[in-house]
């Protein structure tokens, strides 16, 4: 059973953190029944119950304060089963960048366990897609130094035996992850790729369109840093192990804040030099800056160098699918005062007419449809 009486330190009932309680404890489940959701949503009755029906809540997803994954109703009957034993690896995400943060954070343990267990278990996040493993989430588990199977349960499954290591890493305090996921990141991931690429790069999103939290006027802005010297990246388009190696091998790296950043700050060194340009208002910037300042022992400039963020007229709201229109003067006078571009570059803002015809050219129909995002209040429940 669980070991849910040791002290407030060690309380699941708790979010996860990084100085350790249950994020860093490891447990032993025999006859496991593992229940993947039934509806999508971002909070999702699914989770790990114990033989004797009891829940055990140091399986669930905790983002920020609160767990996305809750208690769901124990199945009368069990008809799926799995013998041996086997590794929990929680929610698995089909977007890149939550997989990354929150499907990884369990990977802690492979150290101790690795050498007898049968593979790893996930449920899916969204119900319809069912059992689908992607090519990037088996490169990532190679480049985390294993060939273990991934086995996604869809329905209702009793597992012989069910190793449940504590949450190490996600979002919230968390991002700067437990000393035992961070060490198990450095000593582990992608150590045998070497460095490929040039000094200077610029990890781009303009490839992936406004529609996904892209940045009015990313273009123009590469046009800029190319004439700096810099390598536009589109990582999408390249394999994790591709984007590993540059990332290793940039001494000067510039990113739109988004999923990249995540991979990056996984190999990332101290001595690299990191300026993220903001795509929005969102706090998530907030927790990739974390993300990288702590793996890296860097600290990242964040560039606040947004003239206005635009979102959905119907949401009205600042999330991942509204997108920052840029103000290149701002970016152009941070950037060459730290040292990432030269002295002498004098970058200027778009004029209302450049800004129209992006916004025509992307399909936006001019300013049609969207609206200026309004000021987030700032009496939000804290981490």
């Amino acid at each position: 059973m669980s070991n849910n009486t040791s002290g407030p330190e060690i309380d699941p009932d708790g979010q996860p953190l990084p100085t350790g309680g249950w994020s860093e404890e490891l447990l032993n489940l025999a006859d496991a029944c593992v229940v993947p959701p039934k509806i999508s949503a971002l909070v999702q009755p699914a989770g790990v119950f114990y033989a004797d029906g009891s829940y055990c809540p140091e399986a669930a997803l905790w983002r920020k304060f609160r767990p996305i994954t809750i208690e769901p109703e124990r199945p009368k009957r069990v008809r799926e089963t799995l013998q041996g034993r086997w590794l929990w690896g929680g929610v698995l995400w089909a977007h890149f960048g939550h997989f990354l943060v929150e499907s990884s954070s369990r990977l802690w343990a492979l150290p101790s366990v690795e050498e007898d267990i049968r593979g790893i278990i996930f449920i899916p996040k969204r119900p319809k897609v069912g059992k689908e493993v992607r090519g990037y989430h088996r490169e990532y588990l190679s480049l985390f130094g294993t060939d273990l199977p991934i086995q996604v349960v869809d329905r209702p499954t009793c597992v012989e035996e069910l190793v449940v290591p504590g949450q190490g890493f996600g979002l919230g305090k968390i991002t700067v992850g437990t000393r035992k996921f961070r060490r198990a990141v450095h000593d582990r991931f992608a150590t045998h790729i070497e460095p490929e690429g040039p000094e200077k790069i610029y990890i781009s999103r303009s490839k992936l369109g406004l529609g996904k939290g892209g940045l009015l006027g990313e273009e123009q802005l590469e046009t800029l840093l190319e004439g700096e010297g810099y390598e536009i990246f589109h990582p999408q388009e390249h394999s994790l192990t591709v984007q590993v190696a540059r990332y290793k091998a940039a001494k000067k790296v510039i990113a739109a804040d988004g999923s990249a950043l995540h991979l990056f700050a996984m190999v990332g060194r101290p001595d690299q030099e990191v300026a993220m340009i903001l795509r929005r208002s969102s706090g998530a910037n907030n927790l990739l800056a974390k993300h990288v300042e702590s793996f890296c022992k860097c600290n990242p400039v964040v560039i606040g160098g947004l003239r206005a963020e635009w979102v959905p007229e119907k949401g009205g709201k600042s999330s991942r699918l509204s997108f920052g229109e840029l103000n290149h003067k701002i970016i152009g006078e941070t950037l060459s005062r730290l040292g990432f571009i030269s002295e002498t570059a004098e970058w200027q803002v778009l004029s209302e007419e450049e800004r129209d015809q992006i916004l025509h050219e992307k399909g936006l129909g001019g300013q049609s449809g969207f609206v200026e995002a309004k000021p987030k209040r700032k009496n939000k429940k804290p981490d």
